[in-house]
């Protein structure tokens, strides 16, 4: 049975740089559940593209 894999994930730094945030933000958010986040192994930490662009979405700049 294959398993088909529809997340997209990207670095924590990657995420970051599409927020226009510090990592160390993007980690709060993640923390704060603003980011959605998925563990790989005990120090990898991957950011799903769905939840960034929710954020991006939810946060409009301007008027």
């Amino acid at each position: 049975m294959a398993a088909i894999f529809s997340q997209r994930l990207v670095t924590l730094r990657d995420a970051a740089d599409a927020l226009a945030i510090s990592t160390r933000t993007a980690r709060r958010y993640v923390s704060d559940g603003q980011l959605e986040a998925v563990r790989l192994g005990s120090k990898t930490l991957r950011i799903k593209v769905d939840s960034i662009e929710r954020l991006m979405s939810a946060r409009p700049v301007g008027n």
